[in-house]
């Protein structure tokens, strides 16, 4: 069996193995099935020229991953390959949003994009998923889309982990994102990641801003609250 692929990427070429790989004529899955019903005329067009192609790589269940179904939230696995179009450079968070809310699989993204390196064009891919935000209890339903980094298309892998279906999903999150095969604490840990990036963003904005002001008393309020954030990036650390 020849295993769909999404550029150079498959089910094999991420290490995810044999029996979870989905058969090349059964990978393709047309861009207009995710565009039906309450789909904005924006997004349909973003679908339409921003990616080049959808092809679902891999189908992991209790089965064929040889682990226990668990709580039954992650009844199954996918990785879908998204094929970004020339040109495009970020995460299609939206359509990564729109293609997750359609299932109630954990769904791994495996975005592909091609891009200039070193005088030559090479294959990139960077992982992508949709996880439900922890809130209390009683509260709406929070889901996000988070990502991990770009790296070339040949170092990227997946390695199956954990003993329940739960376990599995949780771990390829981690993989996917923080480049760790420990699943535990996840949205902890990934909560903890996108304050770390926050405030980093928050610093470089805050040491422009010290160093163009003029008045005194300006720059030693800046340097107050640049101190601060320091201070909170150096405890996270």
């Amino acid at each position: 069996m020849t295993a769909a692929h999404c550029g150079t990427v498959s089910a094999l070429t991420l290490g995810l193995g044999a029996a979870t790989a989905i058969p090349e004529a059964k990978g393709t899955l047309p861009k207009a099935l995710f565009a039906k019903g309450n789909v904005s005329a924006k997004l349909r067009h973003r679908l339409a020229v921003e990616i080049d192609s959808i092809v679902m790589l891999a189908l992991m269940r209790p089965a064929n991953a040889h682990v226990a179904a668990g709580s039954g939230k992650v009844p199954e696995i996918l990785v879908i390959g998204l094929r970004l179009a020339a040109g495009m450079r970020d995460i299609p968070a939206e359509i990564v949003d729109l293609i997750a809310g359609q299932r109630r699989s954990g769904i791994v993204f495996a975005c592909i994009r091609e891009t200039e390196h070193e005088g030559t064009v090479r294959e990139e891919c960077a992982f992508a998923v949709r996880r439900n935000v922890p809130v209390r209890a009683g509260h709406i339903p929070v889901t996000k889309v988070y990502a991990g980094a770009w790296r070339p298309a040949g170092e990227s892998v997946l390695e199956p982990f954990g003993d329940t279906m739960d376990e599995l999903w949780d771990s390829l999150c981690a993989q996917a994102l923080l480049d760790d095969i420990d699943g535990a604490r996840l949205d902890e840990r990934l909560a903890a990641r996108d304050l770390l990036a926050r405030l980093k963003a928050d610093e470089a904005k805050l040491t422009r801003d010290h160093a163009r002001a003029k008045d005194p008393q300006t720059r030693n309020e800046i340097y107050a609250r640049l101190h601060k954030i320091r201070a909170q990036i150096d405890a996270m650390r």
